[in-house]
């Protein structure tokens, strides 16, 4: 676990959008495509709503899921298709933690950044300025995290859709939103890999490997075991009982741990918002302990993110030792290995024990249990991108569920995408 990537940004990023340098990037970004992410073909469908809606002048925000890290190279494969380069707003850590060359390639592809664990209103005003006035569409992934998921979409966050009703508010054309549905299949079989990978896991927690068994039961014993051992260390002892069953529990039992000490109510909502919250109050902290503030006991600063502002009177201690940091440092782990829990349904290779499920769940397990940044991928692939028909975004809705209600359809529309891509 990188504790860097939930630090505060060090600044902030702008796009330098370049069709120029795009053009000229191409020949190299189509080589790592197939050679680094194994993707050789990329079908493109429903380019024409896309194409209708940027003829048309309006300001287009597409959402798609977030199953890959080629997601990116598959959305401007589709870019060129269209003719007409995309904006992306990135997490901070894909531009902040990278060397100043590949950090100006980024950007002149259209990225900019956001600091996703605070209130990044910097990020908001850019992005809601593509959407009023300027001819590319925007991509934003509502999933906020690549969940090695490819045939589920998880919770969207509400962000992408307060950007869109925000900037249809503003904006003298049309504001739309493109919902997008990214899938991969395999093209040769990445079996015998997948096999060694799973012998190099059960090594890793001293387990014999376990070749006789099916590869989805073998899957499934080694998450039951690292279940096990996460158990005793967070609960004191195993539960029994369905596997996504306890996998929430689990998750469950340390987020409320963490709201407790914070003062946070975490009544209807998602893991992931839940997650949020947390982060941004645990950061703040050892900001503050790094700066040299809050020396002894003292009341947090009030938030200026609404959805903390409930618990900003809660008193918090503001530690001033060595051990403290450490803490704080220990909670953020806590938080990465909720999320860890969260992207593993429980269920998702029973119910349907594809190639594409079995390399998946083997990819989180490489990136969770070897400490790999990202998996290997093992097989080549091809990838299909749909997008549907665009939603208007009503600039005129007063209601606070406008939000929400956007952001449950553009989620049913990119489920529906992906069920219906073969």
């Amino acid at each position: 676990m990188d504790r860097t990537q939930f630090d505060k940004p060090p600044r902030w990023w702008g796009p330098r959008l370049s069709p120029a340098w795009i053009r000229l990037l191409r020949p190299l970004r189509l080589r790592m495509q197939r050679r680094v992410q194994r993707l050789l073909d990329v079908d493109v469908r429903g380019i024409e709503h896309l194409r209708a809606a940027v003829d048309a002048g309006q300001g287009v925000l597409i959402t798609p899921n977030h199953s890959g890290h080629a997601d990116t190279f598959i959305l401007y494969h589709a870019a060129d298709q269209l003719a007409r380069p995309f904006y992306f707003m990135a997490a901070w850590q894909v531009l902040g933690l990278v060397n100043p060359v590949r950090r100006a390639v980024l950007r002149w592809h259209g990225c900019f950044s956001v600091d996703r664990e605070g209130t990044d209103l910097t990020a908001f005003k850019q992005a809601v300025e593509i959407l009023q006035s300027r001819p590319n569409p925007l991509v934003i992934f509502p999933e906020g995290e690549v969940y090695h998921v490819n045939e589920r979409v998880t919770p969207f966050r509400e962000g992408p859709a307060t950007i869109a009703l925000s900037a249809a508010k503003r904006a003298e054309r049309p504001v739309v939103c493109v919902p997008c549905g990214i899938r991969y299949f395999y093209t040769s079989d990445p079996t015998p890999e997948l096999l060694a990978l799973m012998d190099r896991l059960e090594q890793e927690i001293f387990w014999r490997p376990a070749r006789e068994l099916p590869l989805p039961e073998r899957i499934y014993r080694f998450a039951e075991g690292m279940l096990a051992l996460k158990e005793l260390e967070y609960l004191g002892q195993t539960s029994a009982g369905p596997l996504p069953a306890r996998v929430a529990a689990l998750a469950d039992a340390i987020l409320q741990r963490l709201e407790a000490c914070y003062g946070i109510e975490a009544a209807g909502r998602t893991v992931p918002e839940r997650v949020k919250s947390l982060r941004q109050q645990v950061i703040e902290k050892r900001a503050a302990l790094g700066a040299g503030e809050g020396k002894g006991t003292g009341s947090r600063p009030a938030s200026p993110n609404p959805a903390t502002a409930e618990s900003a009177s809660v008193p918090v201690p503001f530690p001033s030792h060595d051990a403290d940091r450490t803490r704080c440092d220990d909670e953020l782990d806590d938080l990465y290995f909720v999320i860890q829990l969260f992207s593993y349904p429980g269920d998702y290779v029973a119910e349907k024990p594809t190639i594409e499920r079995l390399a998946e769940t083997l990819d989180k397990f490489e990136e969770d249990v070897l400490r790999r940044q990202t998996a290997t991928i093992r097989g080549t692939r091809r990838a299909v991108v749909s997008f549907g028909e665009p939603v208007v975004v009503d600039g005129k809705a007063r209601s606070r569920d406008a939000g929400p209600e956007l952001t449950r359809l553009l989620e049913q529309r990119v489920q529906a995408l992906l069920d219906a891509a073969t």
